[in-house]
């Protein structure tokens, strides 16, 4: 059942997956092609394209990838790319009349990042925000914590909205920068959330939407079921249970992955809050022990 309100940034055009990686080696547009119409009937609202490293070095070929795919769906795309260049690329060729008019995205300005703000001369686009970076005293640095990660999202926001570039709330996604469970040792994940909560609740930037990369979440993770059901899967369902109603609205992620809301005694949705609420070598032995159970 899927969850209201929740849209999904198809994740899979990627070389992350082995499978999707076979179709850039190959250049086999048409492949890649069946894979963006699968995951468009799968309901996702938009796709991410993320060629890896080739985008650096064949032009060429990323123009061919986003051609093949406008040609065969009408949804917007999100473009991956932390390079301007590419991101120029990517512009110049979108053809937002194959998307019934619908801008892309650009995924991701961050405060280390203002230059892609300058791609807007060529074409209207929406924007993920990188909470998890921030620039203190001209140095990029990490964010930890909650507030962090808000008041970065807040000085980003203000930048972007006072500036002259026409664009409103509607058109940023913040990225809560999902952890990886198995190495958090640093409550990352239950600073995510956190963040979660207090975007919901600023004033300013209401009408914000919120993303992250839920399969980050469960990476490294052994396969197992729990009550008849995948762990992993279960894992990711326990984040959306906590994030969506604190405004949690969009999700990188697979479009035919069973996401739904977890009842309140789910017993992966309460060693999930167990293990989010320790830190160092405690939230590692708390994962064992949710294996060995």
């Amino acid at each position: 059942m899927a969850i209201p309100g929740l849209s999904i940034i198809g994740e899979r055009i990627n070389p992350g997956f082995q499978s999707t990686k076979a179709m850039f080696d190959n250049s086999d547009i048409g492949a890649l092609q069946e894979l963006a119409v699968k995951q468009a009937d799968a309901g996702a609202v938009y796709l991410n394209i993320n060629i890896g490293t080739r985008a650096l070095d064949d032009p060429e070929f990323m123009n061919e990838v986003i051609d093949g795919i406008q040609a065969v769906v009408d949804i917007p795309l999100s473009f991956d790319f932390p390079n301007v260049a590419v991101q120029e690329i990517c512009l110049k060729k979108y053809d937002p009349a194959k998307a019934n008019g619908r801008p892309p995205i650009v995924n991701s300005i961050c405060e280390t990042r203002w230059d892609m703000l300058d791609l807007l001369k060529i074409q209207p686009f929406k924007i993920i925000l990188m909470s998890s970076e921030r620039v203190e005293d001209g140095v990029g640095k990490q964010n930890k914590t909650a507030d962090e990660m808000w008041q970065t999202t807040r000085r980003m926001a203000k930048i972007i909205l006072d500036g002259d570039y026409g664009l409103t709330t509607d058109d940023l996604i913040v990225d809560t920068a999902i952890g990886t469970l198995s190495s958090d040792t640093e409550g990352l994940i239950r600073a995510s959330l956190e963040t979660v909560s207090l975007i919901n609740q600023d004033p300013d930037l209401k009408g914000i939407h919120m993303s992250g990369g839920l399969s980050n979440l469960s990476v490294q993770l052994p396969s197992k079921e729990i009550d008849g059901a995948p762990m992993k899967l279960q894992l990711e369902n326990s984040y959306l249970t906590l994030a969506v109603p604190n405004g949690f609205d969009m999700v990188l992620g697979t479009p035919w992955r069973a996401y739904e809301f977890l009842a309140d005694d789910n017993t992966v949705l309460g060693h999930f809050k167990d293990i989010i609420a320790l830190d160092g070598t405690d939230a590692l032995r708390r994962i064992r022990k949710m294996y060995k159970n």
